[in-house]
Formats: structure tokens, sequence, C-alpha cells
């Protein structure tokens, strides 16, 4: 009888036992539409992210469980729900600790003796603190152990996020016209619109240089081939009816993941998976026991095809209060809001600071050159209920929650929305301050936009036609 089978097997059981745990890196871009080569898009270079899709696995079907930075946040570094937490208000002044037992996965990651880093991207070198912008009682000092992983003792492995700014506005000034361009067909196609949409891709080809830099820097190190990269955006794209808001552009964002030897290079997943998966996958990949208070779940796990549906919320962004849940279906979208005497075009500061489309459609709204769904922006009130066919209408502009041949399917997804708000102990219905308290918020938020307007010399109360010509010469466009 020969033993070298039996050999050959104890070794590679040993071999696997006393192997280096991963290191696990995460690159999170701010504010990030599918707007990629390796997705598909034409009007982009991305070479640096389009060769991490090649040696990775994208998914097709990333979601946020919140449109805005602080509450999608909360909820993909602790895999819980922001609602269920208490962290879905966009930075409230009422800061909590996590409730018990949950945890931010850095901890997770800490205790299992990892060293845990979180650097900002911009200059490649990781000297600075990358952002967190979580909605709970944290300190920098304390939930990481450093900005960059050349800081940790050798050998030990890392968790680190490297966090990029871009392509948060405000973008980067291309000059470039945006003439044959793909932009979203409820934009208006108008020269403003084109501009700032060139420019939004020209900071996302920024955003692309330096993932090539922190991709090299692992090369470099001799890193690359035992570190599990996950890149993605913490939301959707920074435009109307992206950010801030549970529409595809919102909540939609690039998710690759790369880790050599492991994932087969090059393969695309469409199954449906939510950001706040990241936490549980990122610590089975290092071999790290799952907590039971997961919403997320492991993504990599072997059999998984994707989530059935996809939960996310918005509520209060900056002086916009408001309360928006969605369920996403493979083939629909229903929204419910929850304050539908608010209009879409609510005053929001930030918006109106950074937006220039926002401002070109209500100067084209108060000519009457808007078609009719675009002109719905500027409503006085909205609907209560949203339903969209996402085979037929990905653009989400067909409004099909009254139509009563789809009846039983906004019923259906009411009942899910409704168990889901119950099961997850959704949070959104409690007030988050007194009146007192909302007073002196809006009053702060407000404050920080006539800030901004002063400081590029115009009066906070300018017309939108004045505005509008401003955001002409400051995107060096010319209307015909």
């Amino acid at each position: 009888m020969s033993f070298r089978p039996l050999l050959t097997f104890i070794l590679s059981l040993a071999a696997t036992a006393f192997a280096a745990p991963p290191n696990i890196l995460w690159i999170v871009a701010d504010d990030l539409g599918p707007e990629l080569g390796c997705c598909g898009y034409e009007g982009v270079a991305t070479p640096n992210i389009d060769r991490l899709a090649a040696e990775g696995v994208r998914y097709t079907r990333a979601f946020s469980s919140a449109p805005v930075c602080s509450a999608s946040r909360t909820a993909f570094i602790t895999g819980k729900y922001q609602t269920s937490i208490g962290g879905f208000h966009h930075r409230t002044r009422i800061i909590k600790p996590l409730p018990e037992p949950v945890k931010p996965v850095t901890e997770l990651f800490r205790d299992a003796g990892y060293f845990v880093t979180n650097g900002a991207g911009s200059t490649g070198d990781l000297e600075r603190p990358g952002k967190s912008d979580y909605n709970f009682e944290y300190e920098d000092k304390t939930m990481f152990d450093g900005t960059d992983w050349r800081q940790r003792a050798e050998g030990q492995p890392f968790f680190a996020q490297v966090q990029m700014h871009e392509p948060h506005r405000p973008f980067v000034t291309s000059g470039r016209s945006g003439d044959g361009l793909d932009i979203p067909p409820f934009y208006p196609d108008h020269p403003v619109t084109r501009a700032d949409w060139a420019n939004y891709l020209a900071t996302i080809e920024q955003l692309d240089e330096r993932v090539g830099v922190v991709l090299d820097r692992l090369e470099a190190g001799g890193l690359a081939d035992n570190t599990v990269v996950i890149f993605f955006g913490d939301h959707g794209r920074p435009h109307l009816r992206g950010k801030q808001w549970l529409y595809e552009g919102g909540i939609l964002t690039p998710l690759i993941i790369r880790w050599p030897d492991k994932l087969t290079a090059g393969e695309v997943r469409d199954g449906m998976v939510s950001l706040i998966d990241l936490a549980p996958t990122s610590l089975a990949a290092a071999g790290i026991a799952l907590p039971d208070w997961f919403d997320g779940v492991d993504i990599l796990a072997p059999g998984f095809q994707g989530r059935d549906r996809i939960f996310a919320a918005r509520d209060r962004c900056g002086d916009a209060p408001d309360r928006i849940r969605c369920v996403r279906t493979e083939r629909w979208k229903y929204i419910r809001n929850f304050e539908p005497g608010r209009s879409f075009s609510q005053y929001s500061g930030y918006k109106k600071l950074q937006y220039p489309v926002l401002t070109l459609m209500a100067v084209m709204n108060a000519q009457g050159r808007l078609n009719g769904r675009q002109a719905e922006w500027f409503a006085d009130t909205r609907p209560a209920e949203e339903l969209y066919d996402l085979d037929a209408d990905p653009w989400e502009l067909n409004n099909l929650a009254t139509d009563s041949a789809h009846a039983d399917t906004v019923a259906q997804l009411r009942g899910e929305l409704d168990t889901w708000i119950q099961q997850t102990h959704d949070q959104g219905a409690e007030l988050e301050g007194d009146a007192a308290y909302m007073e002196a918020l809006m009053a702060e938020k407000r404050g920080y936009y006539e800030k901004a307007m002063k400081r590029r010399k115009l009066d906070p109360d300018l017309s939108d036609r004045a505005y509008l010509e401003w955001w002409k010469k400051e995107l060096r466009v010319e209307e015909n």
C-alpha cells in the first residue's frame, strides 16, 4: 500500500492551516455610478479599474442601502441597515453609540489580530486619515490603528480602507463640451447638462488614476497575491435623481472583488447584492466567524446567487427632511414617499450649490420648456407610491403605481416593504428632534449654503436666471 497520496493530503492540509490569512483592502469611491469602461460606458477611460475587473469578479447589480454618504457608510461598516441602528439621518447632531451587540467591522478584524487602517487615497501616500463619516459615536484614533498598512508589524495581516474623494462634487473642470456623450434621458439635452456630465466623467478618470496608484503600491510591496481587493462606491452618482434619491441612479454602484487564485478572473455576476454584504463577505474571506446580528450576508459563499430583494432608505439629507423607502426585485422597483406633501425639488442647499442642472431645469420650468416627467419635479407634491418596470423602463420614468393592471404588484411589494420595516425595526418614523432642534438644524444647514454662495461672491437669494448665467461661465458653455 502506498502512503504517498495520504502524505500529500496531510501536507496540503498543513499548508492550508499555516497559510497566511489574506489582507483585505476596500477602495471606496465617493458618489460613483456605473459610468466605467468595464461597465460598458464608452465615454470614459478607466484602464486601472477595468484591469481590476478583468482580474476579478464584477457585480452588475450592487446597491447601497442609502443614497447618501453617512447613512450608507454607517450601514456597510456595520453590516446592518442604518435604519435599524439609528444612523439614517445624514449627519445628525444626535450621535449615539451603536446598540449592543453591534460593532463596526474594524473591531471584529482587530479582535482577530488584523491591523486596521483608513487612509485618504488622493495622493497615494496614505498619510492622512480617510473619510469615515459614520452616524454613530466613534473616534478615528480608536476605530483605526493607522492610515497606512505599512505601519503594521511585520507579517501582520491588515484590513485597510482607502477612501477616494472622487467623483464627489465639485468636479474637475475638464473644458469638454460633452457632445456625443450618453446622458440620462431625464435631464434636458442642453450644453449645461453636457458640460456638467463631461466634468463628472473627467473626475471619474481622475479617480481611476488614483486607484491605479494604490494597485501599483500593492504590487510593489509584494502584497497583491494575498490581498482581497474590494472596489465600490459608497452610493450612486451625484446628479439629479441620483444621490439622495432611491432611483437606480442613487443606489446602484460598481462593485469589483479581486482575490487571486480564489475567484475567476473576468467573471461577471448579475445577482443582486447590497453593500451591507461587504462586512460579512470580508470577514468570511479572512476566515473570521460571523456574528449573528448581521443583516448582510457572505456573497462569496458557495451557492450564493444573489438577493431576491434589495431594500434601501432615504431620510433627512442636510436641510431636506424626508422619509422614503424602496424595495427592488429583479424586475420591479417600488418606492414609498412617506411625506408626499414635499416637492421632489424641495429646498436643498447642497443641491442648489452643486447641481447646475437643477438651476437649468428651474429656469426651463418657468419658461414651460420641460416635458411632463421633468416638470413633475417642480410640482408642489409627489406621489405617495411609485412603481417602475425596470425591464421596460430602466430609467424609471413611467410610474405605474396607479395603473390598475399592476395593482397586484403594488399590493405585493407594499406588503413586503411593510414587513421589512417591521422585521428590521426601522426607526425612521421616530422624530429626529423637537421643533426647536429642527429649526436650529435647518438654520445651521442654511448657513452653510449662504457662506458658500458668498465665497462665490453671489447673493444667496439671486434669481435662478442669474444663477444659470453664472453656471454657464463656470462650465464655459454658450447656449445656441
